[in-house]
């Protein structure tokens, strides 16, 4: 098992080795596998690849993120409206976006999407286009997920694509399903893992929303 020194180390040279979060002021403590992450950056991007960076880390069992977002003096501030031009242009020159179904509410910088889609990768794909934008001070995603399909979920389905995926060991993953709704639960050996598994449930045709509830156990 790791020593939270240890872990402290590793996480500070993963957030040195990403170009994007390189020159960013970001302070690192650990106690008991929590790493906490305070300082500040000028994006929300930055912000959250450092969560996602610090998940990659062997050993780390949760993340407290207390990164704040300060953008230099020197860029032109922007208003809402200004924020929600860049959106609507952003969504409409991005295939995976169904721009007629989402809609952007901006106010103060955070951004909220609201609307439905057929699959979960399309409201990825919209949260990610607004979090790479300047002026975005965090985006709340309420985008619902329902499939043309009403055919009930095939539990089957779920766990044979589980079992084709060389990154993911499925012995310890149950699979339930109730409706359109597919639940996980059981261990993984990696944030990796754990966000993967989710990310192959809500691929099943039929699947409006997924409860991840694996826990990450790196022993």
């Amino acid at each position: 098992m790791r020593t939270d020194s240890q872990l402290q180390h590793d996480v500070i040279a993963e957030l040195k080795w990403e170009p994007l979060l390189r020159e960013a002021e970001i302070g690192v403590s650990a106690k008991d596998g929590v790493i906490t992450l305070t300082g500040t950056v000028d994006g929300y991007a930055k912000k959250t690849e450092a969560e996602d960076a610090v998940k990659r880390v062997i050993g780390v069992k949760a993340v407290v993120e207390k990164i704040e977002i300060k953008y230099p003096s020197s860029w032109a501030k922007k208003d809402d409206s200004d924020i929600a031009a860049e959106i609507v242009n952003a969504f409409k020159w991005n295939p995976d976006i169904p721009s007629s179904q989402v809609t952007a509410r901006v106010e103060k910088g955070w951004v909220s999407l609201e609307g439905q889609v057929e699959w979960n990768f399309q409201s990825d794909a919209a949260k990610e286009s607004v979090r790479s934008l300047s002026g975005v001070a965090g985006v709340s995603n309420n985008i619902k997920v329902k499939s043309r399909t009403e055919d009930a979920i095939e539990k089957s389905n779920i766990e044979s694509a589980l079992k084709r995926n060389w990154t993911v060991s499925d012995k310890d993953i149950r699979v339930t399903v109730s409706g359109h709704k597919a639940t996980l639960n059981g261990t993984v050996y990696s944030w990796y893992q754990r966000d993967e598994a989710e990310r192959i449930a809500w691929n099943a045709p039929g699947v409006w929303n997924v409860a991840n509830e694996l826990v990450v156990d790196y022993n």
